[in-house]
């Protein structure tokens, strides 16, 4: 009895130091980084990009622009939820493609670093905002690639760009999961524990599945090149998106590929995949 008591508390104690390092290893990981450690982090890498800040319908978000080529085709990244404008920045460091592409990243709102604005719950805003994006861009010259949270976005711009790219689109009302811990958020006794970004993407993700439900007859108004890259291993945002959107999509408009075992964060794990994606996309 006394052993097991012990082993029990042991248990317990490496459990709670387990909880508190996993939940400060993400907020780390995951909290916006400032002005200062994204342009030391591009320096690192050897890379000038241009930082602005720009207003849109009254809200301030930021903006990371790389410009490799006068004459290049630019992508523009929409990252998901939680995420930044430094997201892709492996694909925006990457030799290659920077022979091949100009880049694009910013913060939507309410994820900025020191936000003081609540994310807006709207994909028709967070389209509208990246439609403001690419207004001094050559449409056909354009690449837009929308990650997670970021896909509906990329999708819902009806822009006649070059190619749209989705990466793990949470897409489809009818298989968004809803995870207990969002209830972390929820509950008003626990909620304290919560970072500020995490309140946002908790907000974000109670409101998604209402929000997709009023494009559910208007995604195929998108005539562009269509390419979704899903994992079929992803239970955070279930490959069923891209089945669902495969069938909504006529075959010489749409491309699926899937990456078998591949799980959500695949813009990390699998990134030589999109990378080899991305280049076809571009030739």
């Amino acid at each position: 009895m006394k052993k097991l008591k012990k082993f029990l508390k042991y248990f317990f104690i490496l459990f709670g130091l387990g909880l508190v390092l996993g939940y400060f290893s993400f907020y780390y990981f995951t909290k916006p980084k400032s002005d200062n450690q994204i342009l030391t982090a591009f320096s690192e890498l050897n890379i000038q990009p241009q930082l602005t800040y720009e207003d849109f319908k009254g809200f301030s978000y930021r903006k990371i622009k790389i410009t490799n080529g006068k004459n290049l085709p630019t992508m523009v990244f929409v990252h998901g939820t939680i995420g930044s404008s430094v997201d892709f920045i492996g694909y925006m460091s990457d030799p290659v493609l920077a022979k091949k592409a100009n880049f694009i990243s910013y913060d939507r709102v309410g994820y900025n670093y020191k936000d003081e604005n609540e994310t807006q719950e709207s994909i028709a805003f967070e389209r509208d905002l990246l439609q403001n994006i690419t207004k001094d861009l050559e449409p056909k010259e354009t690449i837009v690639v929308g990650y997670s949270y970021g896909g509906p976005i990329a999708l819902a711009d009806t822009n006649n760009y070059k190619k749209t790219i989705l990466i793990a689109p949470a897409v489809y009302h009818k298989v968004e999961p809803q995870f207990w811990f969002i209830n972390i958020y929820k509950w008003q006794l626990t909620r304290w524990l919560v970072p500020r970004v995490w309140k946002q993407a908790g907000k974000e993700k109670l409101s998604h599945v209402e929000d997709l439900q009023n494009f559910d007859d208007n995604w195929t108004a998108n005539k562009n090149a269509l390419l979704s890259i899903h994992g079929t291993a992803d239970v955070i945002v279930p490959f069923s998106n891209s089945e669902y959107l495969e069938k909504q999509f006529p075959k010489n408009q749409f491309d699926l590929v899937k990456i078998p075992g591949g799980r959500h964060f695949l813009i990390w794990e699998d990134f030589d995949i999109i990378k080899e994606e991305f280049l076809k996309s571009l030739n």
